[in-house]
């Protein structure tokens, strides 16, 4: 490391040069790619969006967008059926998951108790594993205490019993994370399972329902009824909205009003904002995806279990497989070579798994396809 290098990196905190970042999806710059690593809704918006983001590109993109996005907050709230208070909106539900996580924990060396040492649980971030990768960064960077409680093996939420006895879930924690459906698995949570456990829980609760759209349930509600919990949603995953960063959480007024007072100014823009609005204007054309959507993850499921692949069951759009004949590392690279781009984690419990989003039918053919001929090589 050079001179210049050395003291540049003495002025960066301690915390941050420890830190280690998010990695997302790859974003590859290939043509003619199959990209099904990243979630996206293979589909475009609603023409009507499209056309209402033309029309924004105007004068007006020298103006501060609304502050508070006004106008999309009482959409919403008509669509929830809640008043607009009990939203707050932000760039992409991630602004959102890192404004909680600085609203509701501690730093480690902050959460004091009742004598003066340290009340780990308020400091606490924790989540269920395998679940949202992001949220142990969000912890660190923030400075305190990520704690991951492992799902059974199946990737369900484990009995509130059973959390009870195993003395491994806090609930006490500060502020808690539930991916429902989970991402990277796909697996979908009952609501009476959740609300049970919302009940039992002393800690801030978010729900994290960024797959909601292709599930047969949703525990939306549970944010209404609680005051401690909240529901992230987003306009990513279902409505195409990737490229704009539009995402919202649902939850009491004190929680909503909590997370204001950290939000940055003109923090969602006004393009996301105009192209929200219109999106929930145009909801039979988004439904109409996700049932496509949805039929093209049972045929994908059904033709990968045909070649020998272990498909996970899921309620999201994408679908978790254990590969057959090779490890899953070499099928990330093999299917890469076919220009077919897929996601796989190295992690312990991931390792002989892939993720592959669900695209257009086209796009699953044509990864069919490939998969037979290296299943048959």
């Amino acid at each position: 490391m050079s001179s210049h290098s050395r003291k540049a990196a003495k002025l960066i905190r301690p915390l941050v040069q420890r830190l280690h970042p998010y990695v997302p999806g790859e974003q590859p710059k290939i043509l003619g790619l199959v990209k099904l690593n990243t979630n996206e809704n293979p589909y475009s918006p609603a023409p009507k969006v499209i056309e209402a983001v033309k029309r924004a590109a105007d004068g007006r993109l020298r103006l501060y967008p609304n502050p508070t996005a006004e106008l999309l907050r009482e959409k919403l709230a008509k669509f929830h059926g809640c008043q607009p208070e009990n939203i707050i909106v932000g760039n992409g539900s991630d602004e959102l998951l890192a404004m909680a996580v600085r609203a509701f924990t501690e730093p480690l060396d902050g959460g004091r108790g009742r004598n003066g040492t340290p009340g780990p649980s308020k400091g606490k971030v924790q989540f269920f594993h395998p679940s949202y990768s992001l949220y142990p960064v969000l912890a660190a960077t923030h400075g305190a205490k990520a704690h991951p409680v492992a799902l059974e093996s199946n990737f369900a939420i484990p009995a509130l019993p059973k959390l009870k006895s195993g003395k491994q879930w806090d609930f006490a924690a500060a502020l808690s994370f539930i991916t429902t459906p989970n991402a990277p698995s796909g697996r979908a949570y009952g609501k009476a399972q959740l609300k049970e456990l919302c009940a039992a829980q002393r800690g801030v609760i978010v729900l994290d329902e960024a797959y909601v759209d292709f599930a047969r349930e949703n525990a939306l509600s549970l944010s209404l009824a609680f005051p401690h919990v909240l529901t992230a949603r987003t306009f990513s995953k279902a409505y195409s909205l990737c490229f704009l960063r539009v995402g919202y959480f649902v939850g009491s007024r004190e929680l909503i009003a909590a997370l204001n007072k950290i939000r940055d100014s003109y923090n969602v823009n006004g393009l996301g904002q105009i192209a929200a609005i219109e999106t929930l204007n145009c909801l039979p054309y988004y439904r109409e995806t996700f049932c496509k959507i949805i039929h093209s993850r049972n045929h994908l499921s059904t033709r990968l279990s045909d070649l020998g692949f272990e498909v996970y069951p899921s309620q999201t759009n994408f679908i978790l497989v254990r590969p057959p004949h090779f490890p899953a590392a070499v099928w990330l690279e093999k299917l890469r070579s076919k220009k077919i781009l897929v996601r796989w984690f190295n992690d312990p419990i991931l390792k002989d798994w892939l993720r592959i989003t669900i695209g257009t039918e086209a796009e699953c053919d044509a990864l069919i396809r490939e998969a037979e001929r290296m299943t048959n090589d």
